[in-house]
């Protein structure tokens, strides 16, 4: 036993992140016994070949003209999202979403990026339903995703990893899968749990940051991630997806520093910079900004406030920063929401939606606009996330 380990007390919790933190620790990440009960899960074999690209013209032909007619391109996008044990949050907010989607063009959003966790707790296919199928009877989008933790955990010996996802995010030949009911909705064929959503203005890089909390990418992952950022197309604007947040101020996950290497490492071996980084698991709505480039602070947006019942506290106020990271709080909502964006040659446009729990009301919350230029490291420089 090492004596600097304090022993286990029956009873004991994990701790909370500290106070104003953006990640629950620097460096390398501790041994904890807590760090136990969600193991890293092995991957399942792709559905596609490398480098795992899926061009938007596949679930919207078309999209190319329409984006180039309108000028921009618009899409929802939000994580955790299952609606289980009180349902009327993810269904207010999948209604709010459906409503957009009555908008003309080109205000309307040609589809839903969802980063993850897309049903609670442990990714059940028998939960498609009600999680799934049923919120978003009506939303005639496309819906894409990258899986969370919850999609990714297996409980027991009857379902594998991811098996719920696949079933209906990765599947060989769509189709309409029985479990669907009265909510119909043809299956897509995305390339595999990481990939590259090839868009109209821009390219949407999603990871797969598995099950262990704060995450976990393997070394194919983060070769993958580099070759991405080292390959796209420099027309376009560069947003990566992932669920696991690098920087959140709450208290109960926080950010992730493994997460922040995996990033950093990607942007300083291709010297291409994000403009924008989504994540999710954290259950409310943040914007954090960090400074990679001279040129424009980085905006960080945490969405996990899609639907699930149970909303985490944020423990810094807005304008606070961590001063261990060099990230700010720029806005901190806990509220049920999601987010959506509109992308032109010039700029990113990010608009915050949320729930208003006394009336049921939708609002419309602090909106942003980033550059959506291509943006990269100054020669010399290296960046430490």
């Amino acid at each position: 036993m090492n004596m600097n380990t304090p022993p286990l007390l029956p009873g004991v919790v994990a701790p909370r992140p500290p106070k104003g933190s953006s990640q629950v620790y620097r460096g390398i990440q501790p041994l904890s016994p807590f760090a136990v009960a969600q193991r890293f899960q092995p991957l399942p074999a792709p559905l596609g070949t490398p480098p795992y690209h899926f061009n938007l013209e596949t679930l919207l032909p078309g999209i190319g003209q329409m984006t180039a007619n309108a000028g921009k391109i618009v899409f929802h996008t939000v994580g955790d999202t299952g609606g289980i044990k009180q349902s009327d949050y993810q269904m207010s907010i999948a209604a709010a979403m459906k409503n957009d989607l009555r908008q003309a063009a080109p205000e309307r959003p040609a589809f839903f990026y969802h980063l993850g966790d897309v049903v609670y707790y442990n990714g059940e296919i028998k939960e498609y339903y009600a999680q799934f199928y049923d919120p978003y009877n009506h939303y005639d989008a496309p819906i894409c995703s990258i899986p969370g933790n919850h999609d990714g955990d297996p409980i027991g010996s009857a379902q594998t990893s991811l098996d719920g996802w696949m079933a209906y995010f990765m599947t060989a030949m769509p189709h309409i899968d029985p479990i669907s009911q009265d909510a119909p909705r043809v299956t897509i064929s995305q390339p595999y749990v990481y990939f590259t959503l090839e868009c109209p203005l821009v390219t949407i890089v999603g990871m797969y940051t598995n099950v262990p909390e704060h995450g976990s990418v393997d070394s194919q992952q983060q070769q993958w991630l580099t070759n991405e950022f080292q390959t796209a197309p420099q027309d376009k604007a560069l947003i990566i997806a992932l669920h696991h947040p690098i920087y959140s101020f709450d208290d109960h996950h926080s950010g992730s520093p493994g997460m922040a290497d995996v990033l950093q490492h990607a942007i300083n071996d291709s010297r291409r910079v994000p403009n924008m980084v989504l994540a999710a698991h954290v259950h409310n709505y943040q914007h954090i900004e960090r400074s990679i480039t001279e040129e424009t602070a980085t905006p960080f947006v945490v969405a996990g406030n899609g639907g699930y019942y149970h909303l985490h506290n944020l423990n810094a106020v807005d304008g606070a920063e961590d001063d261990a990271t060099g990230a700010k709080l720029v806005t901190g909502v806990k509220s049920h929401g999601y987010v959506t964006l509109s992308v032109d040659s010039e700029k990113i446009s990010v608009k915050p939606i949320f729930l208003d729990k006394k009336n049921g009301e939708i609002r419309t919350g602090k909106e942003f606009d980033c550059p959506a230029n291509a943006l990269f490291l100054a020669d010399g420089v290296v960046t430490s996330l």
